[in-house]
């Protein structure tokens, strides 16, 4: 008996006594089973957290992989967000303008080698509307205030009479005279354009030689708002300096729009203009302030553009994004499209990240492949904080190329001329009629069709009839039909076990791929503290972007109606975060107007419920609502009202 007992005692001391480690797999192996029998009973709904199969990760810089970690299932992208309104929007008469005319450039009294050169390296041979009416007029000498919508020919509009009044003096230009004709533009790529332009037309006249100067390291100089925040006040200086060494010359402003900066700039610079105008043909006005007041609440759209809006909740903003980009860059040909954000972060936010999903991975939460080389997708970005190096490559590449996507800031809205851009995506919504005019001015170019998409929150849905008050028409898209373009690909097929039949891919089966790809979305993001940090710096961002539109647009884009835990998704953030920094807020912050009491009476005031994280349960009681409510809102006024920086470039 006393054997047998040792013997037992023995045997429990070796299996207590087993490698820790052989335990752990032990455990492990249990864990893991255990998981996988829930996996074959999840399903999408609720917001409960469960595991994939564990996955790897490629690194944020190189292709190293990193240590396996257990992929967290996404939370519900399709519950408790708001309901998407019925989009009562009017239907207004656009107005259009004439962009060809029938007349030929040997019509006008030109130099033979200038109108050789427009034919045969410009490949152009009848003007536009725009041309015919301006350059007349500017050889005569006249000052002009000249409106025409975007892709019309403005450029050629007043570069030609300049290299034909420079041509014509009788005294030959040296380069010892220094400069006879000033160029203004807002951008650094608008000015290599214009350059560009320039030298084509000077390739007969050897001896006038033209150059660009750019704007040094002041990167705040360039702002997106263009007329708002600086290029007004820097035109008025640089006038004022040529006003000091030569009194007597001719000033033109051209511009797709005519909006209160633009008559500002035509006060100070034009002397007794001539307005020409395409749209009511009334252009030998005296005083282009007649022709401003007529038209600043209505702006010309070209006839070849279709115009879009779709609503998405903020919690499906990112995958919409994606779906959408997919749908046309992926499955149709041919495709080229400009995605416009609102700040510098935000464009390096999301080229990273699909740089590092959408572009390496085709999709699923185990797979490892990289994409088909039938899908030679192209993202680039462009933004205010890039080197002028990288700026210039980018914009070339872009123009060169026949396929692609640029995410960029407004510094790719003024004038840019890209070829066959065939697509507009506007992530953000443009903070003026004026600035909406000129970011879709980027496609349906001369003549050519092109189509733009204004992506908006559901509690943005009046921004439609502000559009509308300004002759801008738009159609709508439904979240649905951008998103079914996921049942075109496998790759985002929820892994199933067992043998399983095929079904119809309906509702359901969009929503599980659609929360696939959030996923893929989500692990990159929290691959890395360093990702989380700068996914929640570009969140940072939008809120500070959010809160910088104009007054009379604050009833529809205001800060108190952010619902942050699902704003933090559209950065794949599982949770919304708490430690958002504001140590930089400014003491001046706290001496403005504080918009939320001035608008307190004048709008609804959002239901504490909508303000809870992601994952909260509803279930607090009302003090805890009460003060959940007011940390999110003080948080955000302080973001709102942090230093801003370069980030709107």
């Amino acid at each position: 008996m006393r054997r047998q007992a040792e013997a037992t005692k023995r045997k429990h001391q070796v299996s207590s006594d087993a490698p820790p480690a052989k335990r752990r797999n032990e455990i492990s192996f249990l864990s893991a089973k255990k998981a996988s029998d829930k996996e074959t009973q999840r399903t999408f709904k609720g917001s409960t957290r469960k595991t994939f199969p564990p996955k790897k990760y490629l690194d944020s810089i190189g292709n190293e992989r990193q240590e396996e970690k257990p992929c967290i299932k996404t939370s519900s992208l399709f519950k408790n967000n708001p309901e998407i309104p019925e989009l009562h929007r009017t239907v207004v008469k656009q107005a259009r303008e004439q962009v060809f005319s029938p007349d030929a450039f040997q019509e006008l009294d030109l130099h033979p080698h200038l109108i050789s050169t427009i034919n045969t390296v410009l490949k152009m041979s009848s003007m536009t509307s725009v041309q015919k009416q301006s350059i007349p007029v500017l050889l005569e000498g006249r000052d002009a205030l000249v409106r025409s919508q975007t892709g019309s020919g403005k450029t050629l509009a007043y570069c030609i009479p300049v290299v034909q009044s420079l041509q014509a003096l009788t005294s030959k230009i040296q380069r010892s005279d220094g400069p006879y004709a000033l160029v203004l533009v807002p951008t650094r790529e608008l000015a290599l354009q214009s350059f560009d332009t320039v030298q084509k037309l000077l390739k007969p006249f050897t001896w006038i030689v033209p150059g660009v100067l750019m704007g040094g390291e002041k990167r705040k100089s360039e702002k997106a708002r263009i007329l708002d925040l600086g290029f007004e006040k820097d035109i008025t200086v640089i006038l004022n300096a040529v006003n000091s060494e030569c009194q007597k010359r001719q000033n033109v402003l051209l511009s797709a729009t005519l909006t209160e900066g633009v008559t500002r700039l035509a006060d100070i610079s034009l002397h007794n203009p001539v307005s020409i105008s395409v749209l009511d043909k009334s252009w030998d006005q005296p005083n282009p302030k007649e022709v401003a007041n007529t038209q600043l609440d209505s702006f010309a759209i070209p006839e070849s553009l279709d115009q879009h809006v779709v609503l998405v909740p903020s919690k499906l903003r990112l995958v919409c994004l994606a779906a959408f980009i997919l749908q046309k860059c992926k499955f149709e040909k041919d495709q080229k499209m400009i995605v416009f954000f609102s700040s510098c972060e935000l464009v390096e936010f999301h080229y990273n990240l699909f740089l590092h999903t959408l572009l390496r991975h085709s999709g699923t939460p185990t797979s490892e492949q990289l994409p088909s080389a039938s899908w030679p997708l192209k993202c680039l970005r462009l933004h205010g904080n890039m080197e002028q190096e990288e700026r210039t490559s980018v914009f070339h590449e872009f123009s060169h190329s026949g396929t692609g996507v640029l995410l960029c800031t407004d510094v790719a809205s003024r004038g840019l001329d890209l070829p066959q851009v065939t697509w507009i995506v506007q992530y953000s919504a443009p903070s003026s009629p004026a600035e909406y005019i000129h970011r879709v001015g980027r496609t349906a170019r001369i003549g050519c069709h092109g189509n733009s998409l204004l992506i908006l929150a559901p509690s943005e849905a009046e921004y439609v009839n502000s559009l509308a008050f300004h002759k801008i028409n738009v159609s709508e898209i439904k979240v649905e039909d951008i998103l079914a373009v996921l049942a075109k690909d496998d790759c985002f097929k929820r892994r199933q076990r067992g043998a399983q039949k095929s079904h119809a891919i309906g509702p359901q089966e969009i929503q599980e791929r659609a929360t696939v790809l959030q996923t893929v979305f989500e692990d990159y993001v929290h691959s890395s503290q360093r990702m989380v940090s700068w996914a929640k710096k570009a969140l940072q961002s939008f809120i500070r972007a959010y809160a910088t539109y104009p007054k009379e647009l604050k009833s529809i884009f205001h800060v108190r109606a952010l619902h942050l835990g699902h704003v933090a998704k559209s950065f794949g953030l599982r949770d919304a975060p708490r430690n958002l920094s504001v140590s930089t807020v400014k003491r001046a912050s706290l001496k403005r107007p504080d918009p939320w009491r001035k608008t307190q009476r004048k709008h609804h005031l959002v239901p504490a419920e909508v303000l809870h994280s992601e994952h909260s349960s509803g279930l607090e009681g009302a003090g805890t609502k009460g003060r959940k409510q007011g940390k999110q809102q003080g948080l955000l006024r302080q973001v709102a009202h942090s230093k801003p920086g370069p980030w709107r470039e």
